[in-house]
């Protein structure tokens, strides 16, 4: 007869079957995508369909370029040129309060490039040899009229926080690629992005799935180097032991995500000693290709070596990498916009051109999608003589590899430049086409919260831009 405080052989087994038929349960609930059952970020998940791309690398030009200046141009606009806006396109309220201002033709040369004659102009001309690869998306809008909210929506479908950004969700839903590299990263170029962690972070997901910064300089990882006189079996047992005292307080507070993501943060980090220096390590490549990049060259070597960086990253099975240019709103031309895009689009040309080729030579573009856009575009209305306000009712982005079919040309905006006409597409059916892109339907993922079954593009994403892959 056991006594009341013992536990007889029977119920101890049944006790332990009961505990693995959970387990087991939870595991398979976790890998079909039920609501509510958290995913382990360290496997890699099957995805809702085919995907046609592994892995995204979002080019982000930060303060918004002037799509009028770069892929949509307006004849008629130069036409106008000095002149107040016709009524006819009504009088939109601006960031600036810009609306009465007199119009601002483009002074730039144009031309049709490859096959398809994509019009890109001259500020451009090295992404403009890769035409053909390029679906260029005129018919952008989004709901931000501030950079703050903008930056936001073009990152998290929304411009207030709390929502987890795009990377995140990507990572909810598909899991890892690797072992020991963060599956969603972000690198800055100059200053933090507008917004600063919340575009890479994981809003109401469980933090585990928010992305990883990477900053600029010779140790863009922190905590990656090992102290002075330590060892690795030293850091191994420290981080073993902490490990155990944070389990033994996790079992008391089951559902702080913080405090889950700072213990797979702890054990990525020693796997990253090892993986993380070899995966930034440029020296490993080769002149040609430093020299393709521009890292020789003062104008271009930040954004070329981020460049560099994202390819080595996804070559390494990172899922979703983010590359600011401009980041703390350096394409901004509120005024003197010849002189600010001259500088970054001279800054962003050959660094995007080199990896839009590195990844085709490798045979890497055709599952690596490449997004090059900023949060909206710019008037074609003049602020402060000779620069643009903000515009988030029509302007440009492009798409390249992943399946997308290159060449074309999508959507149009109106004779000036400045909404949306044929073929509107919001930024949730931007966020739902690049989810599609990566074998993920923005119907099907979502995630318990407050009672509501959350997904990455709210209650918009139904108008796919299926032109990308669909002949």
């Amino acid at each position: 007869m056991a006594m009341n405080n013992q536990i007889t052989r029977r119920a101890l087994l049944r006790g332990a079957g009961s505990g693995l038929g959970s387990i087991a349960m939870t595991a398979m609930l976790a890998e079909q995508g039920y609501a509510g059952v958290r995913h382990d970020p360290n496997v890699a998940r099957k995805p809702h369909h085919p995907p046609k791309a592994k892995s995204v690398i979002f080019l982000f030009m930060e303060g918004a370029p002037s799509h009028i200046d770069l892929f949509d141009p307006k004849p008629r606009l130069n036409e106008l040129h000095g002149q107040p806006m016709p009524a006819s396109f009504g009088r939109p309220i601006t960031a600036m309060g810009t609306a009465g201002n007199t119009l601002m033709g483009s002074p730039r040369e144009w031309k049709q490039h490859g096959k398809g004659g994509i019009w890109i102009s001259e500020l451009y001309p090295h992404i403009a040899r890769h035409a053909d690869k390029l679906a260029v998306l005129r018919s952008c809008q989004s709901d931000g009229l501030n950079h703050a909210g903008g930056v936001g929506q073009m990152n998290t479908g929304d411009i207030l926080s709390g929502r987890p950004s795009l990377g995140a969700w990507v990572t909810y839903g598909l899991g890892t690629g690797n072992k020991n590299l963060p599956t969603f990263i972000s690198m800055i170029d100059e200053r933090e992005p507008f917004g600063n962690a919340k575009n890479w972070g994981a809003g109401f997901l469980p933090a585990v799935y928010q992305g990883t910064l990477f900053r600029q300089g010779p140790s863009p990882i922190l905590n990656t180097k090992l102290g002075q006189g330590d060892t690795d079996e030293r850091q191994r047992a420290r981080l073993s032991y902490l490990a155990a005292q944070n389990r033994d307080y996790a079992t008391l507070h089951e559902d702080d995500s913080n405090l889950e993501a700072r213990l797979r943060s702890f054990e990525l980090a020693y796997a990253m000693q090892k993986s993380g220096p070899e995966a930034v390590d440029l020296s490993q490549e080769t002149e040609e290709t430093r020299e393709l990049y521009g890292l020789n060259q003062p104008e271009t070597a930040v954004f070329g070596r981020n460049c560099l960086l994202g390819r080595r990253l996804v070559e390494r099975g990172v899922r979703f990498v983010e590359l600011y240019c401009g980041s703390g709103s350096g394409w901004d031309a509120h005024s003197k916009l010849e002189n600010n895009h001259k500088k970054w689009c001279k800054a962003s040309d050959r660094p995007v051109a080199a990896l839009i080729e590195d990844l085709d030579r490798r045979g890497m573009l055709q599952d690596t999608l490449v997004i090059w856009g900023g949060e909206f575009g710019r008037t074609p209305f003049n602020e402060k003589g000779d620069g643009r306000d903000h515009n988030p009712w029509g302007f440009s982005m492009f798409f390249a590899g992943g399946g997308v079919r290159g060449g074309q040309t999508i959507g149009t905006t109106d004779e000036i430049g400045l909404r949306a006409v044929e073929r509107p597409t919001h930024v949730h059916d931007i966020h739902s086409s690049i989810l599609w892109l990566m074998g993920l339907d923005h119907l099907k993922l979502t995630y318990l919260h407050n009672g509501r079954a959350e997904r990455p593009t709210k209650l918009g994403g139904e108008h796919m831009v299926k032109e990308l892959w669909e002949g």
